[in-house]
């Protein structure tokens, strides 16, 4: 229970109906959820507007409500709080109500298309394995000390967000590494919270259904550094083009990291097999299990933001080359005849690219790559014939199936991939929409050495298909498929 007061601390208030002196015992930003002495926040959402629920929140306890418009009618010993903009008060008053977590440990963001999960779950088990208390909040998973809940969004809401810092203070967390979408920043999720450091991945293409332009979804990413303080990090990798354009604006200190050019922390590639990285990183040379260039990044980014946690970094790389990353990203099982299956979350033209090029350096001239590929329904639809492209030109036989088509129809996904295809790359493509059949086809296919890429789900365990989620896991079936190529 809080002050209507204390809460409101920090929010830029444009209107006061009303007395502020309330005691709050919840806060509210779905109608549904209101009940007695809350304070609900209004909020013009992507679904829905809160504002036309506003009366009804008040007949279920509302004593406060948080607008950016009043309503017609104001009803006598109800306080309103008129705001610019109410998503972002949310996120301020959120913070507040619980006593400002972030501020109590030390947060540090990710973001970037691809390498998010991965950056931030290596950082949580190193930094669980250097003794400390630690979150992560992840697409995948959230975690605090060992302790698994399950994730619904990259990044939460804000008041669930809070709710969960707190608590990983209450339990002693000393750090928390957490996602930060671009969804997440446009939409005030992260208003309110005090960040000791944020990293930068890269940026390519994806989410244009929701930012429209790629300019938008720059302008997003770098909103999230603009927005950091003078004693907090941005680090950032310059190989990326748009990589030096987070740090234009930002207050927090400025540091890089790159594999081909000059960067406060660098690494060298010397050797990139199926057994693993070998990597020289600020003059170190190390194995680690991990594969792939786009894991040399990700390494990166992880020491780099241990270094500037002031972690010691012989016990950094010591522990890094035992560590595995984050389930569902170049997770690779092997058949009992030697077929090498690899599941990955790639999910955008670019991720796809870096997965297969990585095959492609990985694997002998006689062994063929066979890729099985999806996209998601209601979702950036400008990506699927890139995607089919890519998939087409790193492949040499292409399986075009769904990948949770939602309300969509996965015929139509499937057709609309198809005209990224060229006449020439059209024999080494098959479409079964049926996801199950596409992995059996391909494990059929396969023969003895051959390397079979299921991307897009990764880590997810369900297959959404006209709104109805079913349990759907790609390691899982392509496992049970392999068992049966002995």
């Amino acid at each position: 229970m809080s002050l209507l007061k204390d809460i409101l601390y920090g929010v830029a208030i444009e209107q006061v109906v009303g007395t502020t002196h309330l005691e709050i015992n919840a806060l509210h930003f779905d109608s549904r959820d209101v009940n007695a002495n809350s304070l609900f926040i209004a909020i013009d959402g992507t679904q829905t507007n809160g504002h036309q629920y506003i009366t009804a929140t008040i007949k279920q306890g509302a004593i406060a409500i948080v607008c950016q418009v009043l309503p017609d009618e104001l009803i006598d010993g109800i306080t309103y709080i008129k705001v610019a903009n109410s998503a972002k008060a949310l996120g301020i008053i959120a913070a507040n109500y619980y006593q400002n977590p972030s501020q109590k440990l030390k947060l540090v963001g990710i973001t970037g298309t691809n390498g998010k999960t991965t950056v931030a779950t290596l950082l949580y088990q190193l930094f669980m394995d250097l003794g400390y208390k630690t979150g992560l909040i992840s697409t995948v998973e959230n975690q605090i000390n060992g302790k698994i809940s399950p994730s619904t969004h990259t990044t939460p809401n804000p008041i669930a967000l809070n709710q969960l810092l707190n608590h990983m203070v209450n339990q002693g967390c000393d750090y928390c590494f957490m996602e930060v979408s671009s969804h997440a920043i446009v939409q005030e999720r992260i208003a309110g919270l005090t960040f000791a450091g944020g990293v930068f991945t890269n940026i390519t293409h994806d989410h244009l259904d929701f930012h429209k332009t790629f300019d938008n979804y720059i302008k997003a990413k770098k909103a999230f550094f603009d927005g950091l303080k003078k004693p907090a990090f941005a680090l950032t990798n310059t190989d990326d083009k748009n990589g030096n354009v987070m740090l234009q604006n930002t207050l927090a200190t400025k540091q890089t990291y790159a594999l081909k050019t000059l960067a406060n922390f660098k690494a060298k590639i010397i050797e990139n097999q199926f057994s693993g990285l070998h990597l020289e990183v600020n003059g170190e040379e190390v194995y680690f299990k991990m594969v792939g260039s786009f894991n040399a990044y990700n390494l990166l980014a992880v020491y780099g933001t241990a270094m500037l946690l002031e972690q010691d970094s012989l016990n950094v790389l010591t522990i890094l080359s035992k560590l595995s990353g984050a389930e569902g990203r170049f997770d690779y099982i092997i058949s009992p005849n030697k077929v090498i299956g690899i599941v990955d979350y790639a999910h955008t033209p670019d991720a796809v690219q870096n997965v297969l090029s990585t095959i492609s350096d990985l694997a002998n001239g006689n062994q063929k790559v066979i890729t099985i590929i999806g996209c998601g329904g209601d979702r950036d639809k400008t990506k699927r014939p890139i995607m089919a492209k890519t998939a087409c030109d790193w492949s040499d036989k292409v399986i075009l199936t769904s990948d949770n088509p939602r309300t969509e129809s996965p015929e139509k996904i499937i057709e609309e991939m198809m005209t990224g295809v060229s006449p020439v790359n059209q024999k080494k493509v098959m479409c079964i929409t049926d996801r199950r059949e596409a992995i059996k086809t391909a494990c059929h296919l396969a023969q003895p050495g051959d390397i079979i890429l299921l991307a897009g789900k990764g880590h997810e365990k369900y297959q959404e298909i006209k709104g109805v989620k079913t349990h759907f896991d790609d390691k899982e079936i392509l496992t049970q498929q392999f068992n049966l190529l002995a």
